[in-house]
C-alpha cells in the first residue's frame, strides 16, 4: 500500500513543495515551486525574510493538492530539506527579532576579527581556540560566514533584538516552530553552529564553546535526529497550509545532509557533486577530521557514525543565472521571437524546454577550453579550497576575437574548474569516488556532466530529476521515521543512476592548460580584490 509524504526544499532563492508516494521505490507525483527574495545589503549582509518563506510554503502546498489526485488527508508526513548556517532568533511566540541572516551574509568581519583571527595563529585562527573547537566540534568557525559571527555582529550592532531572542533556530528550524510550534533543532544544524560537541559520548550542545565564544546558552534548543517526530502540525498552520491538523513532522535535514542521500550516496567513501545556488563536493567518511589550510570539514550528517568530508563554493548555478540576467537573455537572443526560452516555448526551428537547453546548444558549439578564457566563479566570495570575502568573478585572458559565446562556455567551465579543484583538496586526506554522482539543477544539462566528467577525469553519473535530490533525501527520512524503511541506507537500492559520462582523454588535455591557470588566478589577484572590495 503506498505511503504519501511531503517534502519541502527551502533554497536559497526559493521553495520547492514536493509530493512523493513511498512504495517499492519513492517517486514524486506532483510539486510546485515559488521564489522569494534574497536581499543583499551594502555592509555585506544577505537576509532573507521568514513571512515571504511561510507563504511560498503555503502557496505551493495549496498548488500541489490541485493539481494531484491524492488529497491532503492521505500525507503521512512532512520533512524539510534547507538552506544550512542561517541564523533566524525568534522571541516566545516564534517570530524573528531580526530578518534572518542568509548563509551568505559576511557583514561580521570586525566580530570575527576580535573574536578568532587575533593573537597567535595557525590557519587563520587564534591556537587557543582552534585547538579546543577542533577537540569538542571536529572543526573551527574561521569564516566569517559562519553563524556564530553573525550573532556576534548582532550582539555588537542590534542588541536590543538579541536581548529579545527566546531561540536560536535555523531555516528548516524555523519552519519546523512555524508548523508544530515547538522549537528543536537537528544534529546536523546543530553542528553547523560550531558549537555542537561531537566526541563521543558527549553529543549535544558544547557550554565550553559557548563561554569561550560568549553565546547564550539558554537560546539553544533542543537537539533531536533527521527521522525524529519534531511535532504534529497546529491547527493554525493545518489551516493555512491547507492540510490536516495532527500530520507529523519529522526533523529532516540540510541541503549538505540530505542532497547526498537523495542522489544515493549513502556508503562509506561515495562522492557526490552537487551544482545549485552553491556547489560543493562532499564524501561519506566514518570518522571525523578537517582540512584547515584548505577550508573542509568532515561535518555531521543525518547517519550515526558517518560524516560528510565537505567542500563548498559559494556561487555555481547562480553563475549561470547571472549569465541568463546579463549574458543571455539580454544580449544574445536567447529571446527567440520573443518567447522566454527558459518558460518552454518555441520559434520556427527549435524547440527549447528549458534554459539549460538553449545554455548547453551554446556551449557545446564552443571548442574546450574555450578559447582561452578563463572564469572565476567568485560571484559573492568563496570558502573553499581559500576563504576570502573580497574575491570576485573576472574573465581572464579576453581577445578581440573572443564572442559571448566563449564567455558563457567559460562560466560553466570555471565552475567545472572549481569543483576539481576541491575534489583534488579532498584526496589530499581522503579517497574520493570514481564514478561520482553528480546532482543539482547543473547536472540537467548533459553537456556540463560530459564538461565535469573530461575536466575531473571522473566517471560522472546522474540520476533521475537531478534538481530534486534535496527532496527525495527529505522523502526518505520521512520514509524511516514513518517506519516504511528500516534504515537510511536502503534509499541506495531506490535511486539508480539513469546516465553514465565517462571521461575524454582527448578534451581533458585541452582543457590542463587552462585548469592550472585557474588555480593561480586568486593569489595572483588577492591583494587588488582587496584594495576593490574592503568594506
Amino acid at each position: 500500500m503506498s505511503t504519501y509524504v511531503l517534502s519541502y526544499d527551502v533554497g536559497t532563492t526559493g521553495i520547492k513543495t514536493c509530493l512523493f508516494e513511498i512504495d517499492q521505490t519513492i517517486r514524486m507525483i506532483e510539486w510546485a515551486s515559488c521564489g522569494y527574495h534574497l536581499y543583499i545589503l551594502d555592509n555585506g549582509g544577505a537576509e532573507q525574510d521568514a513571512d515571504e518563506w511561510w507563504d511560498a510554503m503555503c502557496r505551493t502546498t495549496r498548488e500541489v493538492f490541485v493539481r494531484a489526485a491524492v488529497t491532503p488527508d492521505q500525507v503521512a508526513g512532512i520533512s524539510f530539506c534547507s538552506q544550512m548556517q542561517g541564523l533566524v532568533l525568534v522571541d516566545r511566540e516564534g517570530v524573528p527579532v531580526h530578518r534572518p541572516m542568509s548563509y551568505m551574509d559576511q557583514r561580521a568581519e570586525e566580530e570575527i576579527k576580535k573574536g578568532i583571527a587575533n593573537g597567535i595563529q595557525i590557519a587563520g585562527a587564534n591556537i587557543f581556540k582552534l585547538i579546543p573547537s577542533l577537540m569538542i566540534t571536529g572543526a573551527v568557525s574561521s569564516s566569517v560566514k559562519d553563524p556564530i559571527w553573525k550573532y556576534k555582529w548582532i550582539e555588537a550592532n542590534e542588541p536590543e533584538n538579541l536581548a529579545r531572542a527566546y531561540r536560536w533556530l535555523d531555516v528548516k528550524e524555523y519552519m519546523i516552530s512555524r508548523c508544530t510550534g515547538r522549537f528543536v533543532m537537528t544534529e546536523d544544524s546543530a553542528w553547523s553552529t560550531l558549537l555542537y560537541d561531537t566526541r563521543k559520548g558527549h553529543e549535544g550542545w558544547s557550554m565550553k564553546m559557548c563561554r569561550m565564544f560568549g553565546i547564550r546558552t539558554d537560546l539553544l534548543p533542543e537537539i533531536i535526529k533527521s527521522t525524529d517526530e519534531a511535532g504534529r502540525l497546529t491547527a493554525k498552520a493545518a489551516s493555512e497550509l491547507g492540510l490536516k491538523e495532527g500530520t507529523p513532522v519529522f526533523g529532516g535535514g540540510g541541503d549538505a545532509t540530505l542532497i547526498g542521500i537523495g542522489a544515493g550516496c549513502v556508503n562509506t567513501g561515495q562522492t557526490h557533486i552537487y551544482s545549485g545556488t552553491s556547489g560543493w563536493v562532499s564524501t561519506i567518511v566514518d570518522k571525523q577530521f578537517i582540512d584547515a589550510n584548505y577550508m573542509i570539514a568532515a561535518i555531521v550528517g543525518a547517519q550515526s557514525g558517518k560524516f560528510n568530508y565537505f567542500a563548498e563554493m559559494e556561487t555555481a548555478g547562480k553563475c549561470l543565472e547571472w549569465v541568463k540576467d546579463h549574458l543571455a537573455l539580454d544580449e544574445i537572443g536567447i529571446y527567440l521571437d520573443k518567447h522566454d526560452v527558459c518558460e518552454g516555448t518555441e520559434n520556427q526551428e527549435k524547440v527549447y524546454t528549458s534554459l539549460y537547453d538553449y545554455l548547453s546548444e551554446v556551449i557545446d558549439s564552443v571548442e574546450p577550453g574555450a578559447g582561452g578564457v578563463i572564469f572565476t566563479p567568485w560571484l559573492h566570495g568563496n570558502r573553499c579550497p581559500f576563504e576570502d570575502s573580497n574575491a570576485g568573478g573576472m574573465f581572464f585572458n579576453l581577445k578581440l576575437e573572443t564572442g559571448k559565446t566563449e564567455m558563457i562556455r567559460a562560466v560553466v567551465e570555471g565552475v567545472c574548474y572549481h569543483l576539481r579543484w576541491m575534489l583534488e583538496c579532498q584526496d589530499r586526506k581522503i579517497k574520493t569516488s570514481d564514478p561520482i554522482r553528480f546532482c543539482g539543477g547543473g547536472a540537467l544539462s548533459d553537456v556540463t556532466a560530459q564538461m565535469l566528467s573530461d575536466i575531473t577525469g571522473r566517471t560522472i553519473e546522474v540520476v533521475a530529476s537531478p534538481q530534486n535530490v534535496g527532496s527525495m533525501g527529505a522523502a526518505a527520512i520521512s520514509g524511516v521515521g514513518l517506519g516504511i524503511m528500516n534504515s537510511i541506507e536502503e534509499i541506495a537500492d531506490f535511486i539508480p543512476a539513469e546516465k553514465t559520462f565517462i571521461p575524454d582523454a582527448k578534451r581533458g588535455a585541452l582543457y590542463e592548460k587552462n585548469y592550472k591557470v585557474f588555480k593561480k588566478l586568486h593569489d595572483a589577484n588577492k591583494k587588488c580584490f582587496k584594495d576593490m572590495n574592503k568594506m
